[in-house]
């Protein structure tokens, strides 16, 4: 019999969200579930009650009639007591859970003999879970509306403009941290105008955050900041010293410190210190995008924003409840990717499958045992150095699509000029007039197509073989004519209709060749531009 998903209202205290809109509701339908929302669970993500029973949803007046009759439980924040409490056994729950933060819930949910799938568990090392990937698409969200509230705290435009009034200079932003959503603030305020800079302790984040149109600021001091899972780890103690020296340089220079840096299960790290804050200009903004962990600013307090020796401090715990709809939108469509994963035969049942990777790190709780932590993931060993090593040689010997392009040697380049040479005199002492200067154009076609694309970046081969090939439509010339008299082919000088017709017909051809060679280059070409 196919299961009933069932979205409540979410009960803590300013979460906007609800974990699944109309539109993700039709899906799952058509997976065979049935699904069941709570009366107004949408409301404050603009997502009314109509809208659900026109998806196919069943609105129910209260939390108390939903729990009833649902087999899976679909939330963004973790349940309450009274939540829990409403639990049917064997019901599956899947939302935000944080078991390393919350034993006492676990313990609680384990009691109610229930299924928990915690969304913030996925193992984000596989390719495939980042479909299902929640903690990304919602740090998305929140840098944005990161940077969207520190320019209504700012008391400038973010672009530099020169007006009649007056120059305005553009803004200086430093990110700190460039995660997902360091990135995604990165992103919104170079597209706003403003000057970005960012830092993180990865230093292989450096060609991300330039490709987004910032300036990466490199601690000077060697040491590998990856960590686990896509997160940064806990750097030593001369790192993080040298990283304050830095911190406190840019606290001086820019005009807005947006800071991300967290590592789930620890107290967010103080980055930006009182002394900091004082030395930062009047008007400055820092937006903390760890208040709720307790902030990476000394002075922020969570939830509030304040301003501290003139710089206005915004501590908000709820940014992604800010952009309700398009965060409520994205959660959604990560809870569905997951049921189309626990639900492959696509008859309203699911299977929670402690063999799959994905499912198995999501999975803290199983039938009321608690199964968190899972064990580590067997990822595929890494490449041997000195095989690569050994293979980047043979890289670089082929030509073409086989390997990179290099120019021949000088050598080799006068071998072939001679011998060309010597072919060509050939030709000149024995070839009809005519013949010779078609030859002459041929031969030096070839030069330069040789010449040409020898002396290109590989990257850019696509894009030019795009171009020549719009210029290759210089046989449109051959067409036009054959269309225009006095022509052969004809007793009065004019083409014949068959002819005027192929004529036509590769003018058309080589029109669409042209045009739109032109345009793969210049869309190819602008991947390349910042």
């Amino acid at each position: 019999m196919p299961l009933t998903i069932g979205v409540p209202r979410e009960t803590f205290a300013g979460e906007k969200r609800v974990a699944t809109v109309p539109e993700v509701v039709e899906k799952l339908i058509k997976l065979g579930f049935a699904v069941v929302v709570e009366s107004g669970a949408g409301d404050a993500a603009n997502c009314g009650d109509d809208a659900y029973r026109a998806a196919g949803a069943e609105v129910v007046a209260d939390a108390a009639s939903l729990f009833a009759k649902v087999d899976i439980v679909f939330k963004v924040r973790a349940p309450n007591g009274d939540e829990v409490g409403m639990l049917k056994e064997d019901t599956t729950l899947i939302g935000f859970i944080w078991p390393a933060q919350n034993p006492e819930l676990m313990q609680a949910l384990a009691a109610r003999k229930v299924t928990v799938l915690a969304i913030d568990a996925l193992p984000r090392q596989l390719s495939r879970a980042q479909k299902m990937d929640a903690l990304t698409s919602q740090a998305g969200v929140a840098g944005y509306r990161a940077v969207i509230e520190a320019a209504n705290a700012f008391g400038r435009f973010f672009n530099g403009q020169i007006t009649a009034a007056g120059k305005v200079p553009p803004a200086k932003v430093f990110i700190a941290g460039a995660g997902v959503a360091g990135l995604a603030a990165i992103g919104t305020a170079a597209g706003l105008g403003a000057i970005v800079r960012a830092n993180d302790t990865r230093a292989e984040v450096a060609d991300q955050v330039k490709s987004l149109g910032g300036e990466f600021v490199k601690v000077e001091y060697e040491e590998e900041g990856s960590g686990g899972g896509g997160y940064a780890k806990v750097m030593s103690e001369g790192f993080q010293q040298a990283q304050r020296d830095m911190y406190a340089q840019q606290a001086r220079e820019v005009d807005i410190i947006i800071t991300t840096a967290l590592i789930p299960g620890k107290p967010a790290p103080k980055l930006i210190t009182a002394e900091m804050v004082k030395s930062m200009k009047p008007g400055s903004v820092i937006v903390d995008m760890a208040a709720e962990q307790g902030g990476n600013c000394e002075l922020t307090e969570p939830g509030q924003i304040v301003v501290k020796h003139g710089v206005t401090i915004v501590g908000y715990t709820d940014l992604v409840s800010r952009l309700a709809k398009q965060s409520s939108t994205l959660y959604s469509n990560n809870l569905f990717r997951l049921t189309e994963e626990l639900c492959k035969t696509k008859d309203g049942i699911i299977n929670v499958n402690m063999e799959d990777d994905a499912i198995r790190g999501l999975t803290v709780i199983k039938d009321g045992s608690i199964t968190w932590p899972a064990p580590p993931l067997k990822l595929p060993a890494p490449a041997a150095k000195p095989a690569a090593a050994a293979a980047a040689p043979a890289a670089k010997k082929g030509h073409g699509h086989g390997g990179a392009s290099e120019p021949m040697s000088a050598k080799s380049l006068a071998t072939v000029f001679g011998v060309g040479a010597v072919v060509f005199g050939l030709v000149g002492l024995y070839a009809p007039a005519t013949f010779l200067a078609h030859f002459t154009v041929f031969v030096l076609a070839c030069f330069i197509g040789y010449m040409v694309v020898w002396n290109v970046t590989p990257a850019l081969h696509t894009p030019l073989m795009s171009v020549t090939n719009a210029i290759s439509s210089i046989i449109a010339i051959g067409a036009l004519i054959q269309v225009a008299p006095p022509l052969t082919g004809a007793a009065d000088g004019r083409p014949t209709q068959l002819i005027l017709g192929l004529a036509v017909f590769g003018l058309t051809l080589t029109a669409i060749n042209m045009f739109g060679g032109f345009a793969v280059t210049r869309r190819m070409l602008a991947m390349f531009r910042k």
